[in-house]
């Protein structure tokens, strides 16, 4: 089984579920995290902590996270926020689209997704790979660097140096490493880049109103407002559920660094005020960060012996939440077609050109899309061109017509389930 060896770099939530689906199927995996492993005690005092971020799961990655068995961990936690509706709305405008309406119980499924803290899906996926089951297939290397990749011809794959000056071979090198992919630059991929000029402000928020289960998103002239449902972790919120939310505050970016230097309060009455205080009040804001807005998508998403996802090969706008999910829909489809080609073969190929080519033609025109759909929205209700009145008009009837076309929105709220 040596030369079916697979070595993935990047251990977050990507890289370790693509390890944990290949350890499953019995497929010889290393997986290399440049991150220090933690102890118990260190994952609990980071999990003590309200994080500010969450991922939106579909319904497809949280069936994914079931499969490799990460999403028992985080169902056990009870660090998750489902939500049943979402709802997308525009200020001084007329429209707004309520995807899973509890008044028509056919709109869409009960749950549409799950709001989790990344540091709760991680320390899942770090639970089970050092499982049983996993274990005899699986190597986890944590707090080592990639320092060097050579490539040693189609047969044998790549030579991977670390830090600490080991040596390590592998058929099939999956780079999982993020945006700024090491693997990448040394495969000599390059990348289409788009600077939106905006940034976004994140924080966690207690408000007056609860959330009711319902992500919102409002579509501001200066940019996207998400308020995203978050877990109650402490006692008090548990006798008053449903009141923490995660923010994400798209403005132009001379405007968010500005604000960022503010004191808390003035923040959270700005933030209220622009959500129009759809959820009254804010009484609480914590974890205030704020992060430059970019998309990005690598040329290519294979090379000889050499494969990339999640956030190497692609970055979306966040105005969707969607990033995470196209990137463990990446990994669905090639451990699908690693598998596949494999069986087929009669357990003679790995990792073929063929193979790792026909992953790239299933993922990146369905990520180019995504990616150019969420800046045509950012270019459509943000900036000075979208309050043009032409544009405004165009908007408003949009949204208004599509929010009366039931079989469409029930399309819209199956595509954000991703099943």
């Amino acid at each position: 089984m040596k030369n079916n060896h697979t070595l993935i770099i990047g251990g977050g939530i990507v890289g370790a579920t693509l390890a944990l689906k290949l350890a499953q199927n019995k497929m010889p995996v290393t997986l290399i995290d440049a991150r220090p492993a933690r102890d118990e005690s260190a994952w609990q005092a980071v999990l003590g902590k309200r994080d500010a971020r969450v991922y939106a799961l579909s319904l497809a990655s949280i069936n994914l996270l079931t499969e490799v068995g990460a999403w028992q961990h985080i169902t056990a936690s009870k660090r998750k926020a489902d939500y049943s509706q979402m709802q997308v709305w525009q200020l001084n405008g007329m429209g707004e689209l309520l995807f899973g309406d509890s008044h028509d119980q056919s709109a869409a499924p009960e749950i549409l997704g799950s709001m989790v803290e990344p540091a709760v899906i991680e320390h899942a996926l770090w639970q089970r790979l050092s499982e049983d089951d996993v274990s005899d297939y699986l190597t986890v290397i944590a707090g080592h660097k990639v320092v060097n990749m050579d490539w040693l011809g189609a047969q044998q794959g790549y030579r991977v140096t670390l830090d600490n000056g080991t040596a390590i071979d592998a058929r099939l090198l999956v780079g999982a490493d993020g945006r700024g992919s090491f693997v990448r630059q040394q495969a000599g991929i390059g990348v289409d880049t788009l600077d939106y000029n905006q940034t976004a402000i994140c924080c966690a928020i207690q408000t007056e109103k609860p959330h009711q289960a319902t992500a919102r998103q409002a579509m501001l002239p200066t940019g996207t407002l998400a308020l995203l449902p978050l877990a109650d972790i402490t006692d008090d919120d548990k006798v008053n559920p449903q009141h923490w939310q995660s923010i994400v505050w798209t403005l132009p970016r001379n405007q968010a660094l500005a604000l960022i230097e503010e004191d808390d309060r003035f923040i959270a009455d700005k933030l209220a005020a622009a959500s129009h205080y759809e959820l009254g009040a804010i009484k609480q804001i914590e974890s205030i960060a704020s992060f430059p807005l970019a998309a990005q998508q690598a040329k290519n998403y294979v090379a000889d012996n050499l494969v990339l996802i999640g956030d190497a090969a692609h970055g979306v706008h966040p105005l969707a939440g969607q990033g995470l999910n196209l990137g463990m829909l990446d990994v669905k489809v090639l451990c699908e077609q690693l598998m596949h080609d494999f069986t087929r073969s009669g357990g003679t190929m790995w990792g073929s050109n063929q193979t790792l080519r026909h992953y790239e033609r299933s993922r990146r025109p369905h990520n180019s899309i995504m990616m150019h759909s969420f800046s045509a929205l950012n270019w459509l209700f943000a900036g000075s061109l979208a309050q043009a009145r032409p544009v405004q008009q165009i908007r408003n009837e949009g949204m208004y017509r599509v929010s009366k076309i039931k079989p469409l929105m029930r399309l819209f709220a199956k595509q954000a389930s991703g099943v």
